[in-house]
């Protein structure tokens, strides 16, 4: 789980923002009966969701693209050689173009918490660093800061964890995360976060390969059949038969949908649907159904194995292309699950409510003066009430993040007949 994310200078972030699981303390009746919208972690309530609300251009997007860069930074640096420049920008204005960007973040692997960050410029990492507290006390993994001295042992510093470390030390470049470079080497606690980036902290609805498929179909298809039956209401059974011919991984691109039938169906995976109205006559499921019910069965599929592995998901702009009861169905799915959890973006206002989800859970993003992205959360609005109507204070600008509109006839009208 996640207890809490920092950023500085990516995008439209200027200043250091917060994103913080960690839950408040709300003694509110409301509060009281939305306990399935917290997991605990020794003793620490965490918020299983958090929902940002923002006008367009305030920089909500700005905010998931930040994370999804420098979590992919951990499982791709190690592939970066020494003309790569890093795929995002830092904020323009004030002239921070020219100063460090900064990432930091506080999770828990199998009950032990972590904290890792690192600075960086769009050409090369400048610091990082690692703790964990195996006993309930700060312990350092490694330091390390590219701007001391000249030598590796100059630049870092390590704790008593990690094998022979100045080995990895001296093959990690600063075009290269340590940590990356450590997991590559075969170091256990770099592979443990290593693997929380990778397979923990999904970054998007990614689509499911078809050993993932696979897998779950040797096991239990019942996933299989409730994502189906939610992608399409009419899909009352299905039958999964795994093919044994080799081929290729095939993954499903839900931007452009382009999936390869063919090498699924031939060298793969056969599935067939089959609808309430003929219950008898079999559907072939990637060349039958619809598009739309393809994407949704990867998107549910996805979101499933999220909740039942306690995964973490990120999602900008959750109800896009969804219909408000999906998406309704989404958050009550993570607040059935244990402990995963989801952060994501909304313009859906139909969610603003205090009887499903806490002051803490709702962030606002706005932009301020000089172009950059303020972040906060309703709890900081300690005069607002549970029994005010969050929606129509949304809408009328209590907490600014809404766009700034000039929609009277005379202007309207003014601005169609100006020439």
């Amino acid at each position: 789980m996640i207890f809490e994310i920092r950023l500085s200078n990516f995008f439209s972030i200027k200043d250091e923002l917060s994103i913080d699981f960690r839950a408040a303390t709300i003694k509110s009746a409301n509060a009281r009966t939305l306990k399935d919208n917290v997991a605990s972690f020794n003793e620490i309530d965490l918020l299983k969701t958090i929902v940002i609300y923002g006008a367009n251009a305030s920089g909500k997007s700005n905010i998931i693209k930040a994370i999804r860069f420098c979590n992919a930074m951990v499982f791709e640096s190690h592939n970066h050689n020494e003309n790569s420049v890093y795929n995002f920008q830092p904020f323009k204005f004030n002239r921070y173009s020219g100063k460090p960007s900064s990432y930091f973040i506080h999770f828990e692997i199998n009950g032990i918490e972590y904290e890792y960050s690192f600075s960086l410029t769009r050409t090369k990492i400048l610091t990082e660093s690692l703790h964990y507290y195996p006993n309930g006390r700060i312990t350092k993994v490694f330091s390390r800061d590219e701007r001391l001295g000249n030598s590796k042992k100059d630049k870092y510093s390590f704790g008593k964890i990690i094998n022979r470390p100045f080995d990895v030390a001296e093959n990690t470049s600063e075009k290269t995360l340590y940590i990356s470079r450590a997991s590559q080497m075969d170091r256990e606690i770099a592979k443990e976060i290593f693997n929380f980036f990778h397979h923990t902290f999904i970054l998007n609805y990614v689509g499911f390969g078809v050993s993932a498929i696979e897998k779950i179909c040797a096991n239990n298809n019942k996933h299989l059949i409730e994502a189906l039956k939610i992608a399409d209401s009419d899909i009352v059974d299905v039958k999964i038969k795994v093919l044994k011919k080799p081929g290729k991984n095939i993954f499903a691109d839900l931007n452009n949908l382009t999936i390869k039938v063919e090498d699924i169906i031939q060298d793969h995976l056969q599935i067939k649907t089959y609808h309430k109205n003929s219950p008898d006559v079999p559907f072939d499921f990637f060349t039958e159904e619809s598009k739309g019910t393809i994407k949704m069965f990867f998107i549910m599929l996805t979101l499933l194995d999220v909740v039942k592995s306690n995964k973490v998901l990120l999602i900008d702009e959750i109800e896009e292309s969804l219909h408000p009861m999906i998406v309704e169905y989404i958050f009550n799915l993570f607040r059935a699950g244990k402990c995963a959890q989801l952060l994501c973006t909304t313009h859906d206002t139909n969610f603003l409510d205090l009887k499903e989800f806490r002051k803490d859970q709702i962030f606002f993003c706005n932009k301020k003066q000089d172009g950059s992205t303020d972040l906060y959360s309703l709890y900081d609005y300690r005069d607002f009430r549970d029994t005010m109507n969050l929606e129509s204070a949304y809408l009328q600008g209590r907490f600014s993040a809404i766009p700034i509109i000039i929609d009277s006839p005379n202007h309207l009208k003014g601005l169609l007949n100006d020439e």
